[in-house]
């Protein structure tokens, strides 16, 4: 009886310590949540002395809640993509050339030269993530910040976080306030990834009946395995961002970006389906259809020339291309905790 009663005390304490240290053990039914916030506001008109580049910061949260709203696990990431133009409005950056985000690029990023506290965006971001670990939405929502300089910008002003965090956090807030809102029971699961896969081939050039126009898009993937590595769920969205350029290569900065599962209707896909679904939809199905299934089936679905599956579970309800949802449920394998 006095070796069982020790057992679980020394169980309690484990359980207290793996909590104060921010460590988690395997979960079951928890919720699942994948947010971002795009902006466009970075893009650069042509001027005399420098043609145009527009740029799309899209900062995405996935998140991890358990059944008291706390946070057992998150991944932030920026993907900060760049379109230049030449003088003639003629995409100059590699349509076809692998782009990376910030916690992608390491110390690549090239902030820890500049940052007053040596260190790199990947490793900031990282210190944030710990601090948000067994904390509601609503906590990390009313860190105390501070103003870091004219632009108004906040960064962390919490004595756990003013030697590791001078980024700007209100983006990173705003969208794992995104992510609580979206988050979705899942079951089984064991650990969780964020996986991002960008592109800008269809940005286009300025020609003599059309003017130029920056494209990126953003395919995020949220996803939840369980400990034999199967899918136990996964949450989906692109942000496809538009920089239309006028003739004198003046950037449209007023848009209001929002994702394709933001859209829903507005989108407008239904109308033009074979099958009369939206995108919102169809991507809903493709997420159902993955769920419980072994990692390597996934990737290993069987697609058309199109990219679109070919297996008689999904031509009724998904026809949208799914190869860049497959290579971000792969990146999410990959960068799983």
């Amino acid at each position: 009886m006095k070796k069982t009663l020790s057992l679980v005390l020394a169980l309690s304490m484990l359980v207290a310590v793996l909590s104060v240290v921010g460590c988690k053990p395997a979960q079951g039914t928890v919720k699942l949540g994948l947010g971002s916030v795009t902006s466009i506001a970075k893009s650069k008109d042509a001027t005399a002395e420098a043609p145009a580049a527009a740029q799309a910061d899209t900062t995405i949260v996935a998140v991890v809640l358990d059944k008291d709203g706390k946070i057992l696990d998150v991944s932030i990431d920026t993907a900060q993509t760049k379109v230049e133009f030449d003088a003639d409005m003629k995409v100059t950056s590699d349509k076809d050339a692998a782009i990376m985000t910030k916690k992608e690029l390491g110390h690549d990023y090239g902030m820890g030269i500049r940052s007053e506290i040596g260190k790199e965006w990947f490793e900031q971001i990282a210190a944030l993530e710990d601090w948000m670990i067994g904390k509601t939405v609503e906590e990390v929502k009313n860190m105390k910040v501070k103003e870091r300089d004219a632009s108004h910008t906040h960064v962390p002003d919490v004595p756990e976080l003013t030697s590791s965090v001078t980024i700007s956090v209100q983006d990173y807030i705003a969208a794992l306030e995104k992510a609580a809102a979206n988050a979705v029971e899942v079951k089984n699961y064991s650990t969780m990834g964020l996986g991002i896969i960008v592109s800008i081939a269809g940005s286009k050039d300025a020609t003599e009946t059309t003017t130029a126009q920056a494209q990126v898009d953003t395919t995020m993937a949220a996803t939840a395995f369980d400990k034999d590595g199967n899918v136990a769920g996964a949450i989906m969205d692109v942000a496809q961002v538009r920089v239309p350029y006028d003739a004198e290569g003046k950037a449209d900065k007023t848009a209001n970006v929002l994702t394709k599962k933001e859209l829903k209707e507005d989108y407008g896909m239904k109308g033009k389906s074979e099958i009369g679904k939206e995108w919102y939809e169809q991507v809903e199905a493709f997420e159902e259809w993955m769920t419980g299934k072994p990692f390597g089936d996934v990737v290993m679905l069987k697609v058309t020339e199109k990219g679109n599956p070919d297996i008689p579970e999904l031509t009724s309800s998904v026809t949208i291309s799914v190869e860049n949802l497959i290579a971000a449920v792969q990146e999410a394998y990959r960068y799983k905790k």
